[in-house]
C-alpha cells in the first residue's frame, strides 16, 4: 500500500484527504505545519507527498527545500496560491506538480497514480485504453468518445476499466465488487447492474454485454 505523507494545516482539508486517499487504497500521515512534516519525513519512508504552501512555522517552498537536499520523493504541491511566480518557484524547486484549490478529488487521485507511476518508471503513454470510438483516460478519470469528454464517477470509471482491461473475459457481480469494493460487500450485488445501466445511459454505449445469471463481458476488439 503506497504511503503518502499529507503536509496541511487546515483540519477540513486534512479529513477530506484522508478519506478520499484512504478509500483509494493508500495509506496517510497527517503533518500539520513544516516542522512536523519534516520530523515526519526523516523518520518514516513514503512514497509521495502532498505539500500545502501556506503552512505554519516552515512554508512549503522551505519544506520542499529541505526534503529535496536529501530525496527526489514524488512532491505534489496543493495550494490556493495560482500565481505564475509560485508555480515557476514550485518547479524550480523539482515538484512532479502544482495543482491549486479548489481542486477535484478524483482528478487529484489520479494525478497522485500519474505521479507514482513516473516515479516507478512506468510510461504515461499506456495511460489510455481505446475501443471502437472510445478512449478512456485513466489520469482524468474521464471517457472520451467521438471527441466528447464525459465525467464518470469513481466506481463508474473502474466498472468500464476493468471491463475493458478483461475484453473477452466475463466478470461476474463478485468479481467486480471484490476488485473495486475492495472489502467483503454485505449488500445486493445488483449495486454492479446500476453502474453498468449508468454507464450504459451516459456514454450512449451498446458494447458492454450483459450475461445473464453472470456478469458482464465486453468482447475483445478486432
Amino acid at each position: 500500500m503506497p504511503k503518502i505523507l499529507v503536509v496541511e494545516d487546515d483540519l477540513d482539508i486534512q479529513e477530506l484527504l484522508r478519506n478520499f486517499l484512504q478509500e483509494a487504497g493508500y495509506e496517510v500521515t497527517i503533518a500539520n505545519d513544516g516542522v512536523e512534516a519534516i520530523s515526519m519525513f526523516s523518520s518514516k519512508p513514503f512514497d509521495l507527498i502532498l505539500l500545502d504552501i501556506m503552512l505554519p512555522k516552515i512554508d512549503g517552498f522551505a519544506v520542499c527545500e529541505l526534503i529535496r537536499k536529501q530525496s527526489q520523493i514524488p512532491i505534489i504541491m496543493l495550494t490556493a496560491l495560482n500565481g505564475e511566480e509560485e508555480q515557476i518557484r514550485g518547479l524550480d524547486l523539482q515538484i512532479d506538480d502544482y495543482i491549486t484549490k479548489p481542486f477535484s478529488m478524483p482528478i487529484l487521485v489520479r494525478k497522485i497514480a500519474a505521479v507514482l507511476r513516473r516515479s516507478n518508471g512506468q510510461k504515461d503513454e499506456n495511460q489510455k485504453i481505446c475501443y471502437r470510438n472510445l478512449i478512456l483516460d485513466l489520469d482524468s478519470y474521464t471517457a472520451i468518445i467521438d471527441n466528447n469528454n464525459y465525467e464518470l464517477t469513481r466506481r463508474e470509471f473502474e466498472v468500464l476499466r476493468e471491463l475493458l482491461m478483461h475484453q473477452g473475459r466475463i466478470m461476474t457481480r463478485q468479481n467486480l465488487l471484490d476488485k473495486l469494493w475492495q472489502y467483503d460487500f454485505y449488500g445486493d450485488e445488483r449495486v454492479v447492474d446500476t453502474h453498468i445501466k449508468n454507464l450504459r445511459k451516459k456514454l450512449g454505449i451498446d458494447f458492454i454485454q450483459t450475461i445473464r445469471g453472470v456478469g458482464y463481458k465486453i468482447d475483445k476488439e478486432n
